[in-house]
Parts: C-alpha cells; structure tokens; sequence
C-alpha cells in the first residue's frame, strides 16, 4: 500500500476554520435536511468557504453511508452520505465527512459539509 501524503496548511495554501456565526440551512430536493446555528466555515486557499454542519444538526434518517472515499492531502480520508429525502428522491454522495481528520483541521470531526451543486445552502445573517 502506497503511503498518502500528508501536507500542513501554509501561507501558500492556508486553512482557517472559524465559527460561521450565523444559521445555516441545507435543502436537498427543497426539503429541509440540516438546521444548525454551530457551523463552522473552512476556507482553503482559493477554493470558496465550505460550511461545515454538526452530524447531530442533519437528520439522520435521511442519510445512507456509500462506499465512496476521498483522500485530501491536507484533510484526510473522507466519507460520504447520500440522502433520501421523504418523497424518495435520493441524491448521491451530497454530503461528506472526515471521521479522523488532520490534525490542522480537526475542528471539524463530527463535522459533514454539502456539495453546492447537490443542495442548497443558506447563511442567515442575524
């Protein structure tokens, strides 16, 4: 097994996490699947902010674990969840995870982020 490597934010490629401070809401298909107010937002270099939403804040029965897997150099391995919304409509791999992230981000164990193609996600400013 080839080992993976395994990078640390720089100034050339920065990772912050911080509190969103706001609600967040994510819709998959129009139907509500998260609510939280305990997001946090990852910025990676020049990629857009990802909202990251606490597993308890997501509405279990709608996610099934597939057998997709990532690798992030900077992150880890991650997981993936496809939700089934109560019409039945299921959307594939929408969401995914890191079980034992990094230690540069390990704020967010226990922390699953949305495709924004796959769901709509709103901030809500108070």
């Amino acid at each position: 097994m080839t080992s993976r490597p395994v990078l640390e934010p720089t100034t050339e490629h920065p990772i912050t996490i911080s509190p969103t401070g706001a609600r967040v809401v994510v819709r998959v298909n129009g139907e509500v699947v998260a609510d939280t107010r305990d997001a946090l937002q990852l910025h990676e270099s020049t990629y857009p902010a990802v909202q990251y939403i606490p597993h308890k804040d997501v509405v279990q029965n709608l996610l099934t674990r597939t057998d997709t897997s990532t690798y992030c150099p900077y992150k880890g391995e991650a997981g993936y969840y496809s939700v089934t919304t109560a019409v039945g409509d299921t959307v594939d791999d929408v969401i995914w995870f890191y079980e034992q992230p990094y230690p540069a981000v390990a704020a967010i164990a226990g922390h699953v982020a949305f495709y924004p193609d796959k769901a709509d996600i709103t901030v809500e400013l108070d």
